[in-house]
């Protein structure tokens, strides 16, 4: 892609309980005016001990460095054996130390976008054990691609130079099983569920659970809409210079599997 795109973008860089129930889940309650009072006294401080290490789930060497960040098949590899490393339990924890701290403050060459839920249960950087500054990050619940979404994925591409977008929904999406779910929202909560209703008809009749349906059409869709969005994405999608994939989370196995 030229680089006219980054003239352009360096001033972007200075009613109902049901629905809204869906996609927040389960409330821890809180303490009531039993809760025990605070002790202001002096704490004790216990001796250091050394924390306990289990065989096979300490950290393991780090990865080697990308041979070519900018090529979107290297990118994707690296976050696929990324997430392996996750799974298995065999973290690097790349790129997370004070060297890396002082060098990233600098400026930051990502070498992925990930577009991804607000789910807490679904932290990018852990998923795919990277570091500071590897991964531009964009979330929002239902991983749905709105103005703000999309310039800031134009801006990691024309501007930072990333090869790879990922487009990341998982298993269990509350704001997706609430848009299954119909029926009224409070706020702003009911244009989330209408800009996912599109994935909702898609899978209307078909085999299998409608939220995990959706979910997989709702990331589809998304991706879809990222390659045909002009003119920096689509133009570096027809030049070769970037891969859009989506990818679904596993919550249990914690797997990312690609499904588009």
């Amino acid at each position: 892609m030229d680089r006219l795109n980054r003239r352009r973008f360096l001033g972007f860089a200075g009613a109902s309980g049901i629905s809204l129930a869906a996609i927040t889940g389960c409330v821890m309650p809180r303490s009531g005016a039993d809760s025990p009072e605070l002790n202001t006294s002096k704490p004790t401080v216990a001796p250091a001990v050394a924390a306990p290490t289990t065989p096979g789930v300490g950290p393991t060497a780090a990865p080697p460095p990308i041979a070519d960040p900018r090529s979107s098949e290297l990118a994707l590899q690296a976050l696929i054996e990324g997430n392996t490393r996750y799974v298995e339990q065999k973290l690097s924890h790349p790129n997370q130390s004070l060297n890396r701290l002082t060098e990233v403050a600098a400026g930051q060459k990502p070498f992925a976008a990930i577009l991804g839920c607000a789910d807490s249960r679904v932290p990018p950087e852990i998923v795919f054990d990277r570091g500071l500054g590897d991964l531009f990050v964009v979330r929002g619940a239902g991983n749905f691609a709105d103005d703000v979404a999309l310039g800031s994925l134009e801006f990691a591409v024309a501007v930072l130079g990333v090869s790879v977008i990922m487009v990341l929904g998982h298993e269990r999406c509350g704001a997706v099983a609430a848009a299954v779910q119909g029926g009224p929202a409070i706020g702003h909560i009911a244009g989330l569920i209408h800009a996912i209703r599109p994935a909702v008809e898609r899978t209307q009749g078909m085999e299998g659970d409608p939220v995990e349906n959706a979910v997989n059409a709702n990331v589809q869709i998304v991706v879809e809409n990222l390659k045909n969005t002009g003119p920096i994405l689509a133009e570096a999608v027809a030049n070769g210079s970037l891969k859009i994939v989506g990818g679904r989370y596993d919550l249990d196995s914690g797997m990312v599997q690609i499904i588009a």
